[in-house]
């Protein structure tokens, strides 16, 4: 025997032996897959009988009577009364508390429920501040000099748009400008 032929007969073994456990693999496979599907059905068998018995169906409801039609005398003798709407429940604000006292808010009713204090009649002349436009002022000059902040020209526009029209730019001497307090 050579070499060669040494080494195809170990080749030869070898396969043999692959093919071997091959088969084995294999069968052990279609063993576990018969085994569980085995389990799975006795589990199914045990559950079937420790369930309780199903429920026999509800009986029908017995006819409701017919709905008097708007022309039926039974329609007119008795009045329907109106079906209340249920109202979703209303979400909590985060952290609060349930049956914590509330707060009212502006919105709420509790707040509505409650009369506003008397207004005191403001003094016209007293209380306002006003400006009247010299020539080469601008509204945001205004807002700096009288106001304190360059910024709030557009509160100064907004008070006074009836007197200073659509554009904010165009303001004339002589303009009498209401100054926000």
């Amino acid at each position: 025997m050579g070499l060669f032929d040494f080494l195809k007969s170990d080749k030869k073994k070898h396969d043999e032996a692959a093919e071997k456990t091959k088969g084995q693999s294999e069968h052990r496979m279609e063993s576990q897959a018969a085994d569980a599907a085995s389990a799975t059905r006795a589990a199914a068998e045990r559950m079937a009988a420790a369930a309780p018995p199903k429920p026999a169906p509800p009986k029908p409801a017995p006819p409701k009577p017919a709905a008097p039609t708007p022309g039926s005398a039974a329609h007119k003798a008795v009045p329907v009364a109106p079906t209340p709407t249920p109202m979703p429940p209303k979400p909590m604000a985060a952290g609060a508390v349930p049956g914590a006292p509330h707060t009212p808010t502006p919105m709420s009713a509790a707040h509505k429920a409650v009369p506003a204090a008397p207004a005191s009649k403001p003094m016209a002349a007293a209380k306002k501040r006003t400006y009247t436009v010299q020539s080469g002022d601008s509204l945001s000059a205004i807002a700096r000099r009288e106001l304190g902040n360059e910024a709030r020209w557009r509160e100064l526009y907004a008070m006074n748009r009836g007197v200073i029209g659509a554009n904010p730019d165009l303001i004339r001497p002589g303009q009498i400008l209401t100054l926000p307090s």
